[in-house]
């Protein structure tokens, strides 16, 4: 049997956590850590335990960046109306309403859905100038009609170039790759 994935639940509510706490135990395929009410010492703890996947409450103020640099699947843990620029990052959305024999198949998904550090070792992973300059106007949020026009190629060209930066970066929604892109120093922050 393969090891359990490790999973940090970043919650307020201890009545949640305990719910997650809950239903997760009785699996074997999870392992769940000490769970953190708030993001306080998250990039310490995660350095410390090394989680496989985190749960996070995305209407908690945190540096988006920060968490994104943590390199981990994440998992929005939803209960009330969040923003979609605001799940843009994530790798899947976990409501509180859900099923709990559903809950598993969705922490499966964002595992499975994220790009592993090993998948980059036969390839490089870094962005051509151009796929830069598209990552730019898709920033913006132009369209790809607009960012053709722009840079004098054709949509399809377009196309594929988003498809290299999703990627090779691992990232799928304009959210995510504002985020990456602003981390980059490829456009500043407003």
């Amino acid at each position: 049997m393969e090891r359990p994935l490790r999973i940090l639940i970043v919650e307020p509510s201890a009545i949640v956590v305990e719910g997650l706490l809950s239903i997760l135990g009785k699996r074997p395929e999870f392992k769940c850590l000490h769970p953190l009410y708030s993001v306080g010492s998250l990039c310490d703890y995660v350095r410390k335990e090394k989680p496989d996947l985190l749960i996070l409450n995305p209407t908690l103020a945190f540096d988006a960046k920060e968490v994104l640099a943590l390199g981990l699947p994440l998992v929005a843990l939803v209960y009330q109306y969040v923003e979609k620029d605001r799940l843009g990052f994530f790798n899947a959305v976990l409501d509180v309403r859900e099923r709990s024999e559903r809950i598993p198949a969705v922490l499966q998904q964002a595992w499975s859905s994220a790009p592993r550090p090993e998948e980059a070792s036969d390839e490089s992973y870094e962005l051509s100038d151009r796929e830069i300059d598209v990552l730019k106007y898709v920033a913006q949020g132009l369209m790809n009609k607009e960012i053709a026009d722009k840079l004098n190629i054709s949509i399809h060209t377009v196309i594929s170039h988003r498809k290299n930066i999703s990627r090779k970066t691992g990232i799928k929604s304009v959210a995510g790759l504002t985020v990456y892109a602003i981390m980059k120093g490829y456009i500043a922050s407003a």
